[in-house]
C-alpha cells in the first residue's frame, strides 16, 4: 500500500507529514520505556529489518491482485506500540529513500496509514482480546491474527479518509472505499496468518521476548489427586535467570536474509491492492515520477547486474543488512537518549520474565 507522489496534493502530504511526526516524537518517547535496555535494540532492529523483508513477498489475493505484509500488529505485540510505529517508520523510510518504493512527498500518508493506523488498531484490537481470553499461548497467537487481520482494512480506511480530502483525481470516494476496503479485507488474512505464524514460533521459544505476551504470568498450579488446582497464596512464579538473545537474533537475521534474497524472486509480480484500486479507477495517471528513480536499488533490483534474480535478491539482502543496522542505531540512540544526556534509569514498562504463559509448574 505504497502511496506514490502525485496521488494527494500538497496541503494534505503536509499535514499528514506533520501528524506523522507528532507521532514518531511521541513514539520516541514511549519506545524507551518498552525497549526497557539497550539489549532490546538489537532486537528491535531486527523486527524491521525482518518486516522489510517479508514486504517483498506479494502473495496472490484475487482477481490478478497482490498483497504483503504491512508489519503494524506483527512490530507493535513483538516490540510494543511505540516501537512498532518506529519499526515501521524506518523501513519506510528505507524504501522511499533507496529503493523508490513509496513518495519521498507521500511518505507522511504512508507513515499515517502502514506505521501509526495499523500499529494502534492492531495493538488495541490485541490487548482488548488478551483481557478477556485465557491467558495462554494460544490465545496470545489468536489475538495477534484477529488484530492483524483488522488492522489492514483500518489501513485502507485511512488512506481513503486522506484521499477524500486530498486527492488529485475526481473519483467517487465512495467507489474507492469500496475498492480499498475489500482488497484490504483479502489482504489482512494473508497478514494475519504471517503475524500469527511469527508471533507464534517466537512465543514457543523464547516467549519472555514477545511484548504482547508479558504479565501472562499464572499462578502456580498443582496435581492434586489427579487433577490440577491453583496452589493457594502463590503469586508470580520466580524470575529466572537471563538468557542470551544472540541466537533468536541470528536465527532472524538469517531466516529475513533468505527471504528477501532468495524466497522473494518467487513473490507475485501482480500490482498490490492499491496499485489495483488505482488503474481500475483512474488514480494511477497522477502518479509522479519517484525523486529516487536513478537509486541503484530502485525497483528491488541493483543497477547494472542483468541478471533479474541476482539483482533481485542482492537488493533484498542489501536492503535487510542496511535496515537492521539503521533500525539497532535508531534504537540504540533512542534508548540512551535522556534530556540533559544523563543515562535513562526508568525500568522498562514490562519486567516479567516468568514462565510462559500456558505452562504449569
Amino acid at each position: 500500500m505504497h502511496v506514490p507522489d502525485g496521488f494527494i496534493n500538497a496541503p494534505v502530504s503536509v499535514a499528514t507529514a506533520v501528524v506523522a511526526a507528532g507521532a514518531i516524537a511521541v513514539s520516541l518517547r514511549g519506545a524507551r520505556r518498552e525497549l526497557g535496555s539497550e539489549r532490546a535494540a538489537p532486537l528491535a532492529g531486527l523486527v524491521a529489518a525482518f518486516i522489510f523483508a517479508v514486504q517483498m513477498l506479494n502473495f496472490p489475493v484475487a482477481g490478478g491482485t497482490s498483497g504483503h505484509l504491512l508489519g503494524g500488529a506483527l512490530a507493535a505485540i513483538l516490540v510494543g506500540p511505540c516501537t512498532g510505529v518506529l519499526c515501521v517508520s524506518v523501513v519506510l523510510l528505507m524504501q522511499a529513500l533507496l529503493f523508490a518504493d513509496g513518495g519521498l512527498t507521500a511518505l507522511g500518508v504512508n507513515i499515517t496509514c502502514m506505521a501509526i493506523v495499523t500499529t494502534v488498531v492492531a495493538y488495541g484490537v490485541f490487548r482488548g482480546l488478551v483481557k478477556v481470553l485465557p491467558r495462554t499461548r494460544l490465545s496470545v497467537t489468536a489475538a495477534s491474527f484477529v488484530a492483524a487481520l483488522v488492522s489492514v482494512p483500518a489501513s485502507a480506511v485511512a488512506f481513503t479518509l486522506i484521499y477524500a480530502i486530498g486527492g488529485t483525481a475526481d473519483v467517487p470516494i465512495g467507489k474507492v472505499a469500496t475498492a480499498m476496503v475489500g482488497v484490504h479485507l483479502l489482504i489482512g488474512l494473508g497478514e494475519a496468518v504471517i503475524t500469527a505464524l511469527t508471533v507464534g514460533a517466537v512465543l514457543s521459544v523464547r516467549p519472555d521476548l514477545v511484548y504482547g505476551a508479558h504479565g501472562l504470568e499464572q499462578k502456580l498450579r498443582l496435581r492434586v489427586n489427579g487433577e490440577l488446582v491453583d496452589a493457594p497464596g502463590t503469586g508470580p512464579a520466580p524470575v529466572p535467570a537471563v538468557r542470551s538473545r544472540r541466537p533468536i537474533w541470528i536465527a532472524g537475521l538469517v531466516t529475513s536474509l533468505l527471504l528477501a534474497g532468495f524466497v522473494s524472486f518467487y513473490a507475485s509480480a501482480d500490482p498490490d491492492g492499491l496499485e489495483r484500486v488505482a488503474t481500475d479507477h483512474g488514480i494511477a495517471e497522477r502518479a509522479e515520477e519517484h525523486g529516487a528513480a536513478d537509486s541503484p536499488l530502485a525497483d528491488y533490483g541493483v543497477k547494472d547486474v542483468e541478471d533479474a534474480r541476482v539483482s533481485g535478491g542482492l537488493a533484498g539482502v542489501i536492503g535487510v543488512g542496511l535496515t537492521v543496522v539503521a533500525g539497532t542505531g535508531v534504537f540504540r540512540v533512542v534508548r540512551r537518549r535522556r534530556s540533559g544526556g544523563t543515562s535513562d534509569a526508568a525500568p522498562p514498562a514490562h519486567t516479567n520474565t516468568g514462565p510462559p504463559p500456558g505452562t504449569h509448574a
